[in-house]
């Protein structure tokens, strides 16, 4: 039998004990409440389906996310992306407890930051988010008497893909601005140019993985988690040599993040606010087309997997092939 007493505060805490279970106890404003809780409680455990949710009335939504992010994002390849979209959750639910979490709280997140930003952007922080609460679910055996409220929500319509390519006039501006901002990001961004790599393959090559005799490097460990070899065009392969040599250790002492940041001021400086580092990847990927290299050829080089998606960054100028057919 439940027992209900009432707290030196005014409060009321309802209490449950039964053979085989943990004691629960919760307290509540009304007693009507407390006697509510108690019994369900109590028919639960009496027909054996009884869940705890203590764990998500205590596990806070800040605590929650850190130690998700300690366990599981920390070693993705996209840690520094993850881990800004980490923050940015741990800001709008630091209030929240995980038992808080509810369809309705999702679906106000989700309209409060298509008012921010674009809608694959809010995709991909709610898709983690319920990455996050599933695995809280199975790792951490958490129980949310509802299931995961992520699971209840459509996400934004995915959005058409970026055709961005560099106009007449900005490859010069970008360029002379990221000189003249300093450091590395010039370089990097030029390298970005000539040979298609992501930023996390240019900031991740290693020096023991510069062929000069091939004119090639070695990326062992790429986004799609196989290796492959670029080949290096010869602007690309001084812009290596430019780099202070070492016997081993990265060609870029640099961190994904700090480059993210540079480019952003560098674009804005140059008054190209509309450039994402990423779009580099779709002009280097359209002049290998423009070149005359064949569909497998330039596959070889960016990493791409299938036509389909290679495709997204392949955008060729409609004048270069009406010159073609004349």
């Amino acid at each position: 039998m439940a027992t209900i007493t009432k707290r030196e505060n005014g409060k009321w805490q309802a209490k449950c004990r039964r053979k085989g279970y943990q004691t629960q106890s919760k307290t509540f404003d009304k007693k009507s409440d407390a006697v509510k809780w108690a019994r369900d409680i109590e028919r639960a455990m009496d027909q054996s389906i009884f869940q705890s949710t203590s764990a998500a009335e205590s596990l806070t939504m800040l605590d929650g996310l850190e130690r998700y992010w300690t366990e599981v994002l920390i070693r993705k390849k996209s840690a520094d992306n993850l881990h800004y979209m980490v923050d940015r959750l741990k800001k709008v639910f630091k209030s929240f407890r995980l038992i808080d979490l509810s369809v309705e709280s999702v679906r106000e997140y989700k309209a409060y930051r298509l008012e921010q930003v674009s809608g694959d952007t809010v995709r991909k922080e709610m898709n983690l988010l319920r990455r996050f609460v599933d695995y809280a679910m199975r790792e951490w055996q958490i129980h949310l008497p509802r299931g995961n409220p992520l699971s209840s929500v459509a996400l934004p319509v995915k959005g058409k893909a970026r055709d961005r390519r560099l106009k007449f006039g900005e490859e010069a501006k970008l360029l002379n601005a990221a000189k003249a901002y300093g450091g590395k990001i010039h370089d990097i961004v030029l390298l970005a140019i000539e040979t298609g790599m992501r930023r996390s393959e240019i900031i991740g090559m290693e020096w023991m993985h510069f062929d000069l005799k091939d004119s090639t490097v070695f990326l062992p460990d790429t986004k799609n988690g196989e290796s492959r070899t670029v080949p290096l065009s010869p602007k690309a392969r001084d812009l290596i040599l430019s780099q202070e040599r070492r016997f081993s250790g990265k060609i870029f002492d640099i961190r994904g993040d700090s480059v993210g940041q540079a480019f952003r001021r560098v674009t804005s400086r140059a008054g190209l606010d509309d450039l994402r580092f990423h779009d580099l990847r779709h002009e280097a990927t359209s002049r290998f087309f423009e070149k005359g290299l064949q569909l497998m050829e330039v596959s070889a080089i960016t990493g791409h997997k299938d036509l389909a998606s290679l495709k997204r960054y392949t955008h060729l100028r409609p004048a270069d092939l009406a010159r073609k057919l004349a």
